[in-house]
C-alpha cells in the first residue's frame, strides 16, 4: 500500500512539470500562407524582416508557420505581417478607405471574420498586416509600431 501512495505522489509533479514544459495535445502556432514575390521584391521584404521590431503593441514575436522571412508574427491569436503580397483589388489609389500612420499610408479592409487587414500603400513592396478581431480594441497602435520598419525597409514609390 505505501509503494501505491508513493507512486500517486509523484503524479502531481509530473502533472506540474508537464504544463511548466508546454505539454499539450493542442497545436498553437499560427500557420499563414508566404507570398511569392519577384526576387526584387523578395529582397526588399528581407531588409524588412531585419528591421522589424521584436514586439508590437506589447507582444513578443512569435513567427507563424511556414517560418520565412516574408512573414512575422505577434501576440496569440497572433498580429500577423506578409511582405510582398500582390496588389489588393479594393486598391485603387492610396486615398480610398486609408489610413497613414507616422508616414506610412494603409488601405483599411475589414475581414468576413471580423479582423482588420491593413495593406501598405505608395511602397515599392505590399506590406500586409492582419489584426485579429480580439486585437481591434487597441487601435493603430501595431501599425506605430511598424511604422518605423516599414520606412525604413520598403522605398516609398509604385509596387510592380
Amino acid at each position: 500500500m505505501n509503494l501505491f501512495r508513493h507512486r500517486l505522489s509523484g503524479l502531481p509533479a509530473l502533472v506540474l512539470l508537464c504544463a511548466a514544459a508546454g505539454c499539450s495535445s493542442a497545436d498553437d502556432s499560427t500557420s499563414t500562407p508566404v507570398p511569392s514575390p519577384a526576387a526584387k521584391v523578395a529582397k526588399t521584404c528581407r531588409n524588412l524582416d531585419e528591421a522589424l521590431p521584436s514586439k508590437v503593441d506589447g507582444l513578443d514575436r512569435r513567427d507563424p508557420e511556414p517560418a520565412s522571412a516574408l512573414t512575422a508574427g505577434w501576440g496569440n491569436p497572433a498580429i500577423i505581417l506578409r511582405c510582398g503580397v500582390e496588389r489588393p483589388d479594393k486598391m485603387s489609389d492610396a486615398e480610398a478607405d486609408g489610413v497613414e500612420v507616422d508616414g506610412v499610408g494603409w488601405l483599411l479592409e475589414e475581414q468576413r471574420n471580423g479582423s482588420f487587414r491593413f495593406t501598405s500603400t505608395l511602397r515599392t513592396a505590399y506590406v500586409e498586416v492582419t489584426i485579429p478581431e480580439a486585437r481591434k480594441g487597441n487601435g493603430l497602435a501595431p501599425l506605430v509600431d511598424l511604422a518605423p520598419a516599414v520606412k525604413k525597409a520598403i522605398p516609398e514609390g509604385i509596387a510592380d
